[in-house]
């Protein structure tokens, strides 16, 4: 019989305690795999949980997102729509400004105002009634130096333009609030 070491050696022995391990860790072995088997079906449920709310998660974030873009994209577009609208009523009213500006140069058009007939404290003695040659039925008017009829012109072309500017002001702040 071979001997290992102090101890003597037997396949009986070796056997036996073979047998005995199996008895005794047998059981264990298959309780820890039985458990390990368990947590590790456990941990997989819990992955593929916390995977579907991630994935929830980042849908409802896209979705929000893509609205957000949405609602980006319309307001731009209502801007835009409003700064061109804007854009077309300063010119039109510089065209108008220019034509006005066009026909006072050329004398086809004057400016004038009207005279008060009853005022007599302002020196001017405008008769109240028009001449047998006069074709004017209407109030007494005086007529205006063109270079003064120019300066009123320039005058309501800027108050044109801040006019135009405010309304932009406005609808740009009226969609900003929507």
């Amino acid at each position: 019989m071979p001997t290992f070491g102090l101890m003597p050696f037997s396949f009986r022995s070796l056997g036996i305690a073979m047998l005995l391990m199996l008895l005794i860790g047998g059981p264990a072995m298959l309780a820890w795999r039985f458990q390990d088997w368990r947590y590790g079906r456990q941990l997989a449920q819990l992955a593929q949980s916390q995977s579907e709310t991630l994935n929830q998660i980042s849908q409802a974030a896209a979705m929000q997102q893509k609205a957000e873009q949405d609602k980006r994209l319309a307001l731009e577009q209502r801007l835009s729509n409003s700064e061109q609208t804007h854009y077309r009523a300063l010119s039109d009213a510089q065209r108008d400004q220019d034509r006005l500006r066009d026909r006072l140069a050329t004398a086809d058009v004057r400016l004038s105002v009207l005279l008060d007939a009853d005022d007599v404290s302002a020196g001017c003695a405008v008769p109240a009634a028009p001449g047998t040659g006069g074709l004017d039925h209407g109030a007494p008017r005086a007529r205006l130096d063109p270079a003064h009829a120019r300066r009123i012109i320039a005058i309501t072309d800027e108050g044109d333009r801040g006019l135009i500017a405010l309304q932009a002001c406005q609808a740009y702040v009226r969609a900003l609030r929507q």
